[in-house]
Formats: C-alpha cells, structure tokens, sequence
C-alpha cells in the first residue's frame, strides 16, 4: 500500500510530487463508444468492500471487465477472486500475472491497462492511492472516506483538482446521494420546501460490530499485520467509526444545506467496546456542528450491542420540517409531503454514471464534496478526542495532523493510546 519499507506517508506524498453525470458536460482523456469497447477496471483492496463495489460495477454495463487486481495479502484476493469468477466468470478476465500482492501491489495494477481503478484499501491508503491513480492518468471510483486526517484531506483535494486538468472522472461512495427519496427530498429542500433552515439533527446508533473481521490473532502476524487485518478498529487506518460509516450521514446533512459546517464541538468515549482487539476507537460521538448563519446540526452516534437503534436525519425551517431516513422522506408544515424510496439499487446507479460520463466524454468529479464531508467527520473525532472546539478553516488548512506510521513494514507497530478529552494533544 506504499512504495517502500522505510518510508512514511508524508515523505511519500512528498516524494510523488454533484451531480448526476447525464447533467455535466467536459472532456475526457478517452472517449469510449457505447455499445463496443470494453471498459477495462482493476481493483485495489480486495476485501468484502473490493468484492461488493466491483460486483456491482461489472453488473452496471454489459461491456466492462475486471482485468487486474491487488492487495495487501493474498489470502483476501484470493478469496475475492474466486467469489467474483464464481459470480462473473464471462467478466472476470484477470489472470495470476495481473494479480499483485503486496506493499506496491497498488503500483502494479496502475501500471496495467485498466481504465479505472476501485479504490477500497483502508481509508488510510486512499490519499496516496487516489494521488497515484490520477498521475497515472486512471479514472476513480473510490470508497468514503477519503481519509483519516486532515494532511490526507488536503491530499484527496490536490488529486480531484488534478483530476479536472487531466479530463478524468472521479465518483465516491456516498450512494445515499443518488437514494431517490433523498434526491427528491433535497431539490425540494433547496427549493424551499421547509423555508430557511434554522436547525438539524442527525443520528445513527448501531450495534458494536464485534464479529467483524479475524477474532484472534495468527502467532505469525506481526503488529502491523494484525492492526491492518484488523484496521476498522484503528483510528489510523479508519478514522474512527464517525468516519469510515457515519461519514454518510454527515454528507447528507452538507448536501441539504448546501454548507460544510464552519466549525464544531464535540464529546466522545469507550464505554462499552473496550476489550484489546478493538483498538482505540470510540465507541460513541456527539457533535454539535455549526454552519454558516449560525445554523446548528447535533449528531450524536455509537456502536453498541443491546442499545437502542436509529438512523435518521432531520431538519426544522422557517415554512416546515424534514425528516429522512433510508425508507421515507416526510416534510411537515406548509408542503407537507411523503416521498418514499422507488427500491432502485443506488449502489448500482453510482456505477451506471460514473460509465456514462466516461463514455460520453462528460465531467464528473465528486472528490472534492467528499473530502469536505470526510473532514467535516475527521473534526468531530478531533475535538472529541482532545476536548478542543474546531474551527473548519484551522483543521482544513493549518492542523499537521497526520496518522501515518513511522514505517510501511511488516514488523513491531504499538498501537496507540485511547485518546483522552483534555489530555489528548491537538495537532
């Protein structure tokens, strides 16, 4: 996942110095003819994520085919090629010279022929991996979020602007943008529908994951085996819970109001998830979020078994109120209204625009949208952790904050302190 043992992100990235499509126009570097050539696509990160989003991207188009891929340990691309030639042999046309395994497998599936790239490594590696497919010349479709610092941040936003000059497309995977009712629910909110959004709320409260991934650990794994086999639990490899899921919900709070926020506070813990193997993650989040014109959205979210479940946004203006969840948009007050979801798989939709703006030679860059929303995630974890308010402007541009390890290399790895409110340094 980086080109070398000895080296960390920072020196690496130095050394390497919303729409639907149908709606953008702009140019690519190729232009594919419907109905004949094939779109060739390799995927880096061969997880269930890598198998799930390129099943679906080899089932979004008749002529599109998996012809490379890569990841960090054989035994997962194993596994997820043998699911995707069990499910998709007619599509799967890699072979075991296309297959890479390793830290600079990701290099090894750019320098192929693929057209585009599935980026589903850790979010961790999706800064350097998305700055080395856009240089490469590659169009992206790549996993939220986008990162777990705001170093990486900055990284995603140079790469999407490189994207433009270069005529490539970028696509993220906030496919509750493209859930119908939503879609519908937020053109009405932009059309004022419920008037001047005064307030907001945003909830997501889940159970604590505890079956996900190996539940012991190999006498041969070295710690950064282990932390990586392991990395959802890892603040460095996912950015905490708020980031690697309930990003989200968060970028549907931006998209509605049309904002990131400006700043926020946050309050955060382990209270219930607090054995070794789940690292030092939160197991829960409230955030108080402040948009421009003083407008404030609470989030609260957590992770934990035999709690009470809920996943939903709201929001109150000066003509209504709005509240959304994955089945149902329902509008109150002088429109009120009920649009429910039309069942379209909007994980597939991602894919089929992403092929129409490729093969109609169309703009489509959601990379820096969700960079915003991965950041407006990455401040609630920040200030939780230190217990410091967050302005927007400081994390963005100022903070050096930065998670990498001292080395990509198999080998002695300590993992990090839970973070403690007050004690906690900011950076």
């Amino acid at each position: 996942m980086g080109t070398k043992n000895d080296i960390s992100r920072r020196d690496f990235m130095k050394s390497s110095a919303v729409v639907s499509a149908a709606a953008l126009t702009g140019i690519t570097s190729r232009v594919y003819a419907a109905g004949s050539d094939k779109l060739r696509i390799g995927v880096i990160g061969c997880g269930g994520r890598g198998t799930y989003d390129t099943t679906n991207f080899l089932n979004a188009d008749d002529n599109v085919e998996l012809v490379a891929m890569g990841d960090m340990f054989k035994d997962r691309l194993n596994a997820c090629r043998a699911n995707l030639t069990r499910n998709l042999a007619a599509k799967v046309k890699v072979t075991d010279e296309t297959c890479f395994v390793g830290w600079d497998a990701y290099e090894q599936v750019l320098a192929t022929d693929v057209d585009l790239v599935i980026l589903t490594t850790p979010p961790h590696f999706r800064p350097m991996h998305l700055k080395a497919a856009v240089e490469a010349g590659k169009h992206v479709f790549m996993e939220k979020p986008v990162a777990v610092d705001p170093v990486g941040v900055r990284s995603v936003i140079a790469s999407s602007e490189l994207a433009d000059q270069k005529n490539l497309t970028i696509v993220a995977g906030t496919q509750m943008r493209r859930i119908s009712h939503l879609v519908e629910a937020v053109k009405r909110i932009h059309d004022g529908a419920i008037g001047e959004i005064r307030g907001g709320q945003c909830v997501r409260l889940s159970e604590a994951m505890r079956g996900w991934g190996p539940q012991q650990r190999h006498a041969d794994w070295s710690d950064m085996e282990w932390q990586l086999r392991r990395w959802l639990f890892m603040t460095w490899l996912s950015g905490d819970f708020i980031a690697e899921m309930h990003v989200h919900n968060l970028d549907v709070m931006n998209w509605a109001i049309g904002s990131h926020p400006v700043q926020c506070v946050a309050l955060g813990g382990r209270q219930q998830r607090i054995e070794p193997e789940f690292g030092d993650v939160y197991d829960h989040f409230a955030v108080e979020y402040e948009y421009p014109n003083g407008l404030r959205v609470e989030y609260m979210g957590w992770q934990m078994d035999t709690a009470y479940g809920r996943n939903d946004q709201r929001l109150a203006g000066t003509k209504g109120s709005v509240y959304m969840d994955f089945g149902v948009a329902r509008f109150e007050g002088n429109n009120a209204a009920e649009v429910a979801w039309d069942q379209y798989n909007p994980c597939l939709t991602q894919h089929k625009d992403q092929i129409v703006a490729i093969r109609r030679g169309q703009r489509l860059n959601e990379g820096r949208r969700i960079a915003e929303s991965t950041l407006t995630s990455i401040m609630g974890r920040m200030s939780a952790y230190t217990g410091r308010a967050m302005k927007w402007d400081w994390a963005l541009n100022t903070s050096k904050l930065d998670l990498s390890p001292p080395a990509y290399e198999f080998g002695d790895l300590p993992e990090p302190p839970v973070a403690i409110p007050g004690k906690t340094q900011l950076i």
